[in-house]
């Protein structure tokens, strides 16, 4: 397992890149430069992230591919191939987007998103994206969401066999996915069913943690790992069972402190588990 995290500093070159990620102690990163760089540049970073055996865990295609204008949809589904093929080309484990959205906003909830028209226009857009890049290496994947595909192990299986294609796999973020009571208090068990279901799928995690209050209707927000209800002796134990490569990234954080004191406590939870980052 890999652990890493986004870099604040600025870069010029794959150089400064480099020693910026092994400072932290991170050996996964986030993929360093966006789909219009030079190919020269882009070989220079993938080169100089093998050498100094650090994985690049994602490219992000953030946009909604499910949007109502036909306008954004064009940009979405262009921006997911041209993701995805800088993730092909710079050796990232994966591209990463959300299924997105049939409301009017594009990470957001709509009755019409976890309908069957929704479930086939996913597996409509991801096809055309893929057949459209054709990759060898990488494979593009889907964040768990809670209010869209795929929003469970079991829809995320039906979307594999459904998309039908080799290089289709998945993105694992249980945060994502604690979205009751029920889920909220037992997730190692939905952790736990997860990885028994998808595991050999998983190509890139998310570290994040949960935390519910006490109003009288259920409010779960994001919160720094260490600070909420995430099960992360059950995460860790889990991911850790898979390809020794796959790395957990934290997120939305929002400046270096919090993503120290966040990776200090992920690692104090690998250490009481035996577990250990390459």
């Amino acid at each position: 397992m890999r652990i890493g995290g986004p870099i604040f500093e600025k870069y010029e070159n794959s150089e400064e890149w480099v020693h910026l990620v092994k400072s932290k102690g991170y050996s996964a990163a986030y993929c360093p430069l966006s789909p219009d760089a030079q190919e020269n540049v882009v070989s220079e970073f993938k080169n100089a992230a093998e050498k100094a055996n650090i994985v690049i865990a994602e490219v992000g295609a953030w946009s909604n591919p499910l949007s109502s204008d036909d306008k954004e949809k064009r940009h979405a589904l262009e921006k997911c191939k041209k993701a995805l093929y800088l993730a092909e080309t710079i050796g990232a484990r994966c591209c990463v987007n959300i299924a997105g959205s049939r409301g009017n906003k594009w990470d957001g909830p709509d009755e019409k998103n976890l309908t069957e028209e929704t479930f086939e226009m996913i597996v409509e857009t991801v096809r055309e994206i893929i057949d459209s890049v054709k990759p060898r290496e990488t494979y593009y994947t889907l964040e768990t969401m809670p209010w869209v595909y795929p929003d469970s192990a079991d829809s995320y299986l039906d979307l594999i066999k459904a998309i039908d294609r080799k290089h289709f796999a998945v993105h694992f973020d249980p945060a994502n996915l604690i979205c009751s009571v029920r889920r909220y208090y037992f997730n190692g068990a939905l952790i736990k069913e997860f990885v028994r279901k998808l595991g050999q799928f998983i190509r890139s995690c998310h570290a994040k943690d949960v935390i519910m209050s006490e109003k009288p209707m259920v409010c779960i927000e994001e919160t720094r790992p260490g600070l909420g209800n995430l099960d992360y002796r059950t995460y860790l134990t889990q991911i850790n069972k898979l390809d020794r490569d796959v790395p957990l990234m934290m997120e939305h954080l929002h400046n270096e402190n919090e993503y120290k004191l966040a990776a200090d406590y992920i690692r104090s939870i690998a250490g009481e588990q035996k577990i250990s980052f390459l």
